[in-house]
């Protein structure tokens, strides 16, 4: 027993050291693209961040300096290598438009996304798992019709027009919620209240959240019916299990594994989708700060969210990979064997 447990480590800790060299691998594949798409981009970050109208009226030993502190004359490859090793030190450079260390802007950027992306991802996951119970339960019911049309309407729908929508809605016309901001406008940093920052962030979060429903409940729907129309289900009605009794302990802990794996794979989604709804709402978060930098050429801020962004996606796929060998018991036997 005491070598069978010695070996389950040692493969195990192959395994996850593996997975953290893939993981880091594809980081660094991840900030080379971005790297080179900001490179080939037709934007002048001189004529975007100062104006056409006042490089004209510029010297050219003043031009010079703004292209110096830019970066426009150096190569690319030796501006990415330079980043590269100054973050490998733990330096993530300093913003160009925002003129602060890249650390502290991605510290307070991802405090005010860390709400938003967290309760729209948990509850995406929550309501399009228990949508898809309640559609693959029974085929062709009532339910099963509104969930399935529901969720076809909501995946065809962009995520920032569903924004607009409520912003139109609750915000404007009934008044229920702000219009945008991540707080109150004029409100001191040290004023502001948990309870604040979170009534900022319902509707933002409710747009993503809605967007995310329709992957993970038309998923969990086709589980769903797999497992009501197996014959297993069909032995345990000819037993005289009650439906409620048939849900809980075979559909349940049947689809839980694929959902919970769809949850973890739909991190991206949702920062994806942040992009697009924080511009809606001018929500000061981690995706608004992205379009800031891509459109200003701002290269140490644009690479420092594409390397916490990625972290962060890749930690999710981590995290399901090993939560399949706690909730299947299936899995954590053929992984020792």
């Amino acid at each position: 027993m005491k070598q069978e447990r010695q070996n389950r480590l040692r493969h195990g800790g192959i395994w996850f050291g593996g997975q953290i060299l893939r993981a880091a691998a594809l980081i660094v594949l991840v900030s080379v693209l971005a790297f080179f798409l900001v490179s080939v981009s037709p934007i002048d970050p001189l004529q975007t961040n100062v104006g056409q109208a006042a490089l004209g009226a510029m010297s050219r030993e003043q031009i010079e300096k703004l292209e110096a502190y830019w970066g426009v004359d150096t190569p690319p490859t030796e501006r990415y290598l330079s980043w590269a090793f100054d973050f490998l030190r733990g330096d993530m450079g300093v913003s160009l438009l925002y003129r602060r260390p890249v650390a502290e802007i991605l510290a307070e950027k991802l405090g005010n996304s860390v709400w938003l992306l967290l309760s729209a991802w948990v509850c995406s996951g929550l309501f399009g798992f228990f949508l898809g119970m309640l559609a693959g339960h029974r085929r062709g019911g009532s339910a099963d019709r509104f969930v399935t049309g529901l969720s076809l309407v909501v995946a065809s729908t962009p995520s920032f027009w569903i924004a607009m929508v409520l912003l139109l809605t609750f915000a404007v016309q009934l008044k229920w919620f702000p219009i945008g901001l991540g707080v109150p406008i004029g409100a001191a940093s040290e004023a502001v209240s948990l309870a604040d920052r979170l009534y900022h962030a319902a509707l933002p979060a409710a747009s993503l959240s809605i967007a995310g429903i329709s992957s993970i409940a038309l998923h969990t729907r086709e589980k769903m019916i797999e497992v009501m129309e197996s014959e297993y289900i069909l032995f345990a009605r000819a037993r005289g299990e009650s439906e409620v009794c048939l849900i809980l302990r075979h559909g349940f802990r049947n689809i839980l594994l694929p959902a919970v794996t769809l949850q973890f794979a739909s991190v991206s989604e949702i920062i994806g989708g942040s992009v697009l709804v924080e511009q809606v709402f001018s929500y000061p978060g981690l995706g608004q700060a992205a379009v800031t930098a891509g459109l200003g050429g701002d290269v140490p801020l644009l690479l420092g969210i594409t390397v916490l962004t990625a972290a962060v996606v890749f930690s999710g796929n981590l995290a399901a990979n090993l939560l399949y060998h706690v909730i299947d018991p299936r899995i954590r036997k053929g992984g020792t064997e």
